[in-house]
């Protein structure tokens, strides 16, 4: 059972890297349109895309990664915690 909450401990880490690896290179022109970039948006934009219709962009900046960043941390805590309640 440790090796299961391991491994998705590890995929909820891996998909945050992989965020914050969207969110730079929305940071440089035109990264988003090289082949990376597009395999990195339509691995994110599906779950950031839920963030994005609930909190609107504040001018030219989206808040909604960071966000979604946070609810990622708070899934994987929550884990932890059933898993150290029921084990």
């Amino acid at each position: 059972m440790v090796a299961i909450l391991s491994l998705v401990l590890n995929a909820i880490q891996i998909y945050s890297y992989l965020l914050i690896a969207s969110i730079l290179m929305s940071w440089l022109p035109n990264a988003r349109e090289s082949r990376i970039g597009q395999m990195l948006a339509k691995v994110t934009d599906p779950y950031l895309d839920i963030f994005r219709r609930i909190i609107p962009p504040l001018g030219m900046i989206d808040f909604s990664p960071i966000v979604a960043i946070f609810a990622l941390n708070l899934a994987s805590n929550g884990i932890i915690v059933l898993f150290n309640y029921f084990y």
